[in-house]
């Protein structure tokens, strides 16, 4: 009996952590020079930063005012304004940048917002590149004939490379954007390259190649599932999961591609995979179909709420696994990233013969700046004997 009540009490429970909760957005201000007529919508992290979602535009009445309304689970959320294109995103009078927007939602209410700039309003100011001078791009449309698309793909060469004759282990990045260059990240750069070559004579370097997102279809190759936001967002149009042509895509082209003209070690050990969010989620999941091929996964803030459906697939190929997988997540995330990395990393543990690390930073937030301060402690660990 007292078994029986506690499951009905955690069903309860999860049902209330569930539960839809209505946000209503009001713009209260626009600038004096805001086009009239134009559309508005929300980017964040409840639809994967996409900054044209029809289903989060602002419904834009004849006086002029613009109200969204949504339906969202408990939680934290992350978000910007904008036009349709990060170009046209809201920012600070003089054109200086914001910070993302906070959301917590924990019952219905109504928010007002003022916006103060649109960024498209101000010449654009070029990013000086920050990518070290062991950084080049392989090809700036590398087909990826399992989606019929192409993509920047960039490849970072340690500088013994160019002084000796021995092979390296390979590190296969998403979001290649973020990954050594300030000038193409959208909001900072892992500096994995300044990390690399800020290491001594006697450390253990390794080739890295980063694949670009696909901007717009981003989740749709990262979620190796097929998927709709009504997890967030009730009411959405299912949207199909390309992350397992994504994965054959790097297993079965990019790979044999790197091995045949760069000095790599092929071997399952030096083989590494590694991403944040919806990169953490598709670099799991190549490990997962992919076993004898990834020796080591890292896996930051990994977005597994997206896609659900992983526990099924650790369950059913994690016994196959055995590999390292590093777990990272923060305390100042949204709440899901942490619980479902957690779930993940147990569920995993109880299958798999993998050697597994779980890592919970009490300031951890959601940005390429954490991933950046960590990235070095995830190295020093998959290098361990």
């Amino acid at each position: 009996m007292i078994r029986l009540a506690f499951v009905i009490s955690t069903v309860l429970f999860t049902s209330s952590l569930m539960a839809q909760i209505t946000v209503k957005f009001r713009i209260k201000t626009l600038p004096a020079y805001h086009p009239s007529g134009s559309n508005i919508y929300a980017a964040g992290s409840f639809n994967g930063w996409n900054p044209q979602d029809e289903n989060f535009k602002f419904h834009h009445k004849k006086d002029s005012s613009y109200s969204l309304e949504l339906n969202l689970t408990r939680g934290s959320y992350e978000y910007k304004i904008t036009r349709g294109g990060w170009d046209k995103v809201e920012c600070k009078k003089g054109g200086t940048t914001i910070e993302n927007r906070s959301l917590k939602v924990e019952e219905n209410e109504t928010l007002e917002l003022n916006i103060e700039e649109w960024a498209d309003r101000f010449p654009a100011t070029p990013k000086k590149t920050t990518a070290s001078k062991n950084v080049r791009i392989i090809d700036t449309a590398f087909l990826i004939p399992q989606l019929k698309r192409t993509r920047r793909v960039w490849i970072y060469l340690p500088e013994q490379y160019l002084t000796q004759t021995k092979r390296f282990p390979v590190i296969y990045m998403q979001d290649g954007q973020n990954v050594f260059d300030d000038a193409t990240s959208y909001s900072g750069e892992w500096g994995v390259d300044e990390f690399f070559d800020s290491l001594g004579a006697k450390a253990k370097e390794w080739i890295v190649v980063a694949v670009d997102n696909g901007g717009t279809k981003r989740i749709n190759e990262y979620c190796p599932y097929d998927f709709r936001l009504d997890e967030i967002a009730p009411g959405h149009d299912f949207n199909k999961g390309e992350g397992n042509e994504y994965v054959d895509f790097l297993v079965k082209t990019l790979k044999p591609f790197i091995d045949k003209n760069y000095r790599t070690e092929i071997d399952k050990a030096s083989t590494a995979i590694a991403g944040s969010s919806m990169g953490g989620l598709i670099s799991l999941y190549a490990v997962l179909k992919y076993p004898k091929v990834f020796g080591t996964a890292g896996v930051f803030s990994p977005a597994f709420w997206l896609a659900p459906a992983i526990y099924t697939d650790i369950e059913k190929r994690g016994k196959k696994v055995s590999s390292k997988i590093y777990f990272y997540a923060g305390k100042l995330e949204d709440e899901k990233m942490t619980s479902g990395m957690l779930r993940a990393y147990s569920a995993l543990s109880r299958v798999s013969k993998s050697i597994i690390q779980k890592v919970v930073r009490d300031d951890g937030r959601h940005n390429e700046a954490a991933w950046r301060k960590e990235f070095p402690f995830f190295y020093q660990w998959m290098n361990q004997k």
